[in-house]
């Protein structure tokens, strides 16, 4: 099976005092790009989230937010009153100054400046925090991997109906073969009928033409056309991490696709040749989003 490089997954863990909410998300990328934004109590931590993302997402941009909450009994935040108390005088000393009324509503006015909300956030993060973090990325990223294995389901399908059909118009060619080496044989003797003045060995006009046939000779291309759409069948059932392999499949089944169509000589195969193009060129985009 095969897995999406696109995903979201998100926890909610909690330790005594908090409430961790874990998100991450991943798009697709060639190496496995991660970034995070973690809480500054908890960036000690950080190493222990990188190594236990990076043990299942193997590729793709992963963004990684944490979010904490308190649910103990301490307060996040307290008033600094003295700072409180020296904006309130100031602005007691202006009024009387000024000649203008004091402030009704003291509350609002003073939370507005700088400084008189602190933080009393704890500067020590203890194991059991730590623990429930990481369980809290851990419980994300399997999350993740679920999102990135449905998606993986709809590419599989995806996929599968473009081999099909590029496999459908290369069935199509045979048809318009034996049409196309007549043609082509029928030109070049037309073409010797208008130098009636120039006398040739007929023997060696044969053996030239057979050499000439040969080289538009397309029976190896559409065998190994048929090879690499087996094995790109085949890859999708092997185990994830198939994304770059896949890649290289279908760049080996735009070689053969081409070859036909620089041999085909022939305006109906051109036309089977263009719509193979198409379906492949649909099959090298979704492949960027293989892991």
């Amino acid at each position: 099976m095969i897995y999406s490089m696109t995903g979201f997954g998100r926890a909610v863990v909690e330790s005594a005092t908090k409430r961790f909410t874990v998100e991450i998300k991943s798009l697709n990328s060639k190496q496995l790009d991660l970034s995070t934004r973690v809480p500054a109590p908890y960036r000690e931590t950080e190493l222990d989230l990188r190594a236990a993302i990076s043990r299942r997402l193997e590729r793709g941009k992963v963004d990684l937010n944490v979010y904490v909450e308190n649910t103990g009994d301490e307060t996040p935040a307290a008033f600094n009153i003295p700072m409180m108390r020296a904006y309130k005088a100031e602005l007691e000393a202006a009024a009387k100054e000024l000649n203008i009324p004091e402030p009704t509503d003291w509350y609002t006015l003073l939370l507005r400046f700088p400084e008189t909300l602190r933080s009393n956030a704890l500067t020590v993060v203890t194991e059991e925090e730590q623990q429930a973090l990481i369980r809290g990325v851990e419980e994300a990223v399997e999350a993740l991997m679920q999102f990135r294995a449905k998606e993986g389901e709809k590419l599989e399908e995806f996929f599968r109906r473009r081999v099909e059909a590029i496999a459908d118009l290369l069935s199509q060619v045979p048809q318009y073969e034996e049409e196309r080496i007549t043609r082509v044989k029928t030109r070049l003797e037309e073409g010797l009928q208008k130098l009636s003045a120039i006398d040739y060995d007929k023997g060696r006009l044969e053996q030239e033409m057979i050499f000439y046939i040969e080289k538009l000779d397309i029976t190896e291309e559409k065998q190994r056309l048929r090879q690499h759409l087996h094995y790109f069948l085949e890859t999708l059932q092997a185990p994830p991490g198939q994304g770059k392999k896949l890649g290289f499949i279908s760049q080996e089944m735009g070689r053969e696709i081409n070859t036909l169509g620089s041999k085909s000589n022939h305006a109906e195969m051109q036309k089977l040749v263009v719509k193979m193009k198409d379906q492949l060129e649909q099959i090298k985009e979704q492949v960027l989003n293989v892991m």
